[in-house]
């Protein structure tokens, strides 16, 4: 089964770029193809397209979960799938374009490691301390969604 995971994020908006360092962390240690994407919508679904599994990882603002919280979601769990971009079509708009065109193979399984951050509004290239004790927890939650 052919299986990506992609780390997405902005990495010089502090925490909404935990996505990459948990992409970064994870090369090497799973047998999967590990991407980093610095957009969403139809950039990100060019990088899923193809395979039969994806695994993306993004930061996520969730009521009900404390910052630095990691969970698995499904596409169907978020109202509006991430796109960094207002200009572009969120992941689930551009899933759905794609099938209405006959486009490339999407993935049959797509989770989501969201990890909960407080929103971004400065520039920054470090996370917070709550963030990033949570990378650890995010490469056990991917490397247990690969698992058999």
């Amino acid at each position: 089964m052919r299986t990506v995971v992609v780390g997405v994020g902005n990495p010089i908006l502090g925490d909404d770029g935990v996505g990459i360092h948990v992409a970064r962390e994870l090369k090497g240690k799973v047998d999967v193809d590990v991407r980093e994407a610095y957009t969403g919508g139809l950039n990100l679904l060019d990088l899923i397209i193809g395979y039969d599994r994806a695994v993306l990882v993004d930061a996520v603002y969730l009521e009900g979960m404390r910052a630095g919280e990691v969970k698995a979601l499904s596409l169907d769990d978020l109202e509006s799938a991430h796109s960094s971009n207002p200009h572009d079509a969120t992941l689930m708009e551009a899933i759905e374009v794609s099938k209405r065109m006959g486009g490339g193979r999407i993935p049959r399984y797509i989770v989501l490691v969201g990890i909960r951050i407080e929103p971004v509004n400065d520039f920054s290239e470090t996370l917070s301390p709550a963030v990033e004790a949570s990378i650890p927890d995010a490469v056990r939650e991917v490397m247990g969604l690969l698992s058999p």
